[in-house]
């Protein structure tokens, strides 16, 4: 769900005004232009790499393929710096060596930042607060790689003005398409912590009625009411997409359901908790009894809560089937929405 690496990077197609050759075989470098054209050639190969590995995160539900996609990336990042390391520089090594020290540090992100960014993942979906700082992980990882970029541009422009070499800025398709992902992830990011922050409510309510914990039932009820009553008024102030209300309007189903199981079907299985467990201590009370000294009074309070407690019984399992049956229709509605908004969005080629 989150956008990683250079997703948020607006990568510039730099395109050399002057044309001329380089001995690429030997690595010997004739003018500084030479050795400019170089660096950006291996840069775009890290670039196509990164946009390769959104894609996959965007369209792709297999986490071996996204692994892969990241290791191909990082990949890519070495062989760039065994290249230019291996490469003679032109004028003096200063613009070498602050490539390399630039392509170090994006290498350091890809494997210590990101993936611990993956390890907090894992237990992202077990509360808001882990939820909300792996996200904010992830923002840090992507303001670093960007700060990163911004580095290697300066350090860029600067040896060609060195050189007196004129450099056209274009935004390239590539990196159009990495803007336009970032901006997608953003959105979508958004309103998934809107979201979650209701949901884990739910979560809570369901522990507790695991337990037949009546009053923690109907406390984790209140604030999932609450909860999702705020979540609705968020919703109004988001910043749509595009004009795109398909995770807006996805999520308000959601809520629209956790306010309804709220407020109209949890009283109906905490009152069929109460009423079991009144059963129940009559039902033990009868049967510790021997048969001989079991009162009339104990055997009519059992047989009358007979078919209240079938009554009862009835009742839950029609509630709980409903809940079930509409949860799961509008939280496949949510998830699939997530998916549908990535793939109209972002862009596939």
């Amino acid at each position: 769900m989150k956008l990683n690496n250079m997703m948020r990077l607006l990568l510039l197609s730099l395109l050399l005004s002057v044309c001329s050759t380089h001995n690429v075989r030997s690595q010997q470098f004739k003018t500084a232009l030479d050795y400019l054209e170089f660096v950006s050639n291996e840069q775009q190969i890290i670039t196509k790499n990164t946009w390769k590995y959104t894609k996959a995160i965007a369209h792709s539900k297999n986490d071996r393929t996204i692994a892969s996609k990241r290791n191909t990336l990082i990949k890519s990042v070495e062989r760039a710096m065994l290249k230019i390391e291996k490469a003679k520089g032109f004028d003096g090594d200063e613009f070498k060596n602050k490539v390399l020290q630039n392509l170090d540090l994006n290498k350091s992100l890809l494997q210590q930042d990101y993936a611990k960014i993956i390890d907090m993942k894992a237990v992202a979906e077990q509360s808001y607060d882990a939820m909300e700082a792996y996200m904010l992980a992830q923002e840090m990882a992507d303001k670093k790689m960007t700060e990163a970029q911004q580095e290697f541009e300066m350090n860029y422009y600067a040896y060609a003005r060195k050189h007196n070499i004129d450099i056209v800025e274009n935004d390239s398709d590539l990196g159009k398409k990495m803007k336009i992902s970032g901006e997608v992830f953003d959105h979508y990011n958004q309103l998934y912590l809107i979201f979650f922050k209701v949901y884990m409510n739910e979560v809570y309510l369901y522990d507790a009625i695991s337990r037949e914990d009546v009053s923690g039932i109907e406390q984790n009820a209140s604030a999932l009411l609450e909860s999702a009553r705020q979540g609705l008024t968020k919703l109004d102030t988001v910043t749509l997409y595009k004009k795109d209300r398909m995770l807006v309007d996805a999520t308000t189903k959601v809520f629209e359901f956790f306010i309804d199981e709220s407020e109209n079907k949890i009283p109906v299985i905490t009152d069929f908790l109460v009423a079991n467990a009144d059963f129940e201590a009559i039902r033990k009370s009868l049967e510790s009894t021997p048969e001989r000294k079991r009162t009339k009074e104990q055997i009519d309070a059992y047989n009358e809560k007979v078919p209240v407690m079938n009554n009862a019984v009835e009742e839950y399992n029609k509630t709980n089937a409903s809940l079930n049956k509409k949860r799961e229709t509008v939280i496949g509605n949510l998830d699939a929405s997530y998916e549908r908004f990535l793939a109209k969005h972002i862009p596939k080629d």
